[in-house]
């Protein structure tokens, strides 16, 4: 059946405390193995969904991807020999470490770590978040979304669409190319940036409950410099969202209302609307990028460009009234 969620995410830091602050208060996680060389977070029934460790190396230490069968372990792992990537299957410390049955593990065209791993492990207690809210956006979904700079996105494009079999939902190609990709019915589990850079962009949570997203904006800016976008909302996958400063530098998107899709009927297209269809305010750019992106915010409104009602049924918009 191939790869069907993002599972986890690991980071490289030697900014533990921060990460340990930032997690589980902003973002809402649960601290579960805590060390001065790693500490590990919850986010739902899983035994762990992101890991900071504190030793060299690139930002992004791994993206996890689930598979849904064992075999698949071996399918992909032929399918990337072929396509001239190193493959090396998981050591049982490192799958105890990972807490998943079985994994292998390459590295994209970038260089980027990347792991598919089979079978993660539940946890024998329920998830306790680290400040109040209603829960993560889970389950089959898969942990969130996770975004990379691309220095050679046109080496990029293929491995993650015709070896890994991610599915395009749609892409743009102003300012700077931009492709978006599915694996479930979440309208992407991974995108890529056509900056020249490399590593990673950033990852997003998605809370339950908006007023979680709202509390957390007010959070983020009692500290100076942590917002990095303001609060606004995206064109393509319609999540209302605000973006922080990690303390490794990279932003994290703390969204609500992301759009299902439904992958067996989707055709992938272009867009021309821009990322946002307002708020969104880049306050860590220069002002001509940023008043570039604030421009097609601007165009989408004047064009009366905006998501779908979530529900348009007045018999229940009068009984909630009632």
């Amino acid at each position: 059946m191939g790869i069907i969620a993002l599972g986890y995410l690991g980071i490289r830091s030697d900014r533990m405390s921060d990460w340990h602050d930032f997690a589980s208060g902003l973002l809402a996680m649960q601290a579960m193995d805590v060390t001065k060389a790693a500490r590990t977070f919850r986010m739902d029934d899983r035994r762990q969904r992101l890991f900071v460790v504190d030793e060299a190396g690139p930002v992004l230490a791994a993206m996890g991807w689930e598979v849904a069968e064992k075999s698949d372990l071996d399918h992909f792992g032929a399918r990337l020999e072929a396509a001239g990537a190193m493959v090396r299957r998981g050591t049982r410390a490192l799958a105890d470490q990972r807490f998943v049955e079985d994994l292998i593990i390459f590295e994209d065209p970038d260089g980027n770590r990347v792991e598919l791993f089979f079978n993660p492990m539940r946890a024998s207690d329920p998830f306790v978040p680290g400040r109040p809210i209603s829960g993560f956006r889970t389950g089959a979904l898969g942990m969130g979304h996770a975004v990379l700079h691309a220095v050679r996105i046109d080496a990029l494009l293929p491995f993650y669409r015709d070896v890994l079999g991610f599915h395009v939902s749609d892409y743009g190609l102003t300012p700077y190319p931009l492709y978006f990709f599915h694996v479930n019915e979440r309208h992407h589990s991974f995108a890529m940036v056509g900056s020249g850079q490399i590593g990673f962009h950033h990852f997003m949570v998605e809370f339950r409950n908006l007023d979680d997203v709202g509390q957390g904006y007010d959070l983020a800016q009692l500290q100076e410099g942590r917002v990095a976008y303001t609060l606004g909302r995206h064109t393509n996958d319609y999540m209302t969202s605000f973006y922080a400063h990690s303390p490794s530098g990279f932003f994290v998107e703390n969204g609500w209302g992301g759009r299902l899709i439904d992958p067996a009927t989707w055709e992938p297209h272009e867009t021309f609307a821009g990322p946002s269809f307002w708020g969104h305010e880049r306050l860590y750019l220069p002002e001509e990028p940023r008043a570039r992106l604030r421009q097609m915010r601007l165009d989408a409104a004047a064009h009366g460009i905006r998501a779908p009602a979530v529900a348009d049924c007045p018999w229940l918009y009068g009984q909630l009234a009632g």
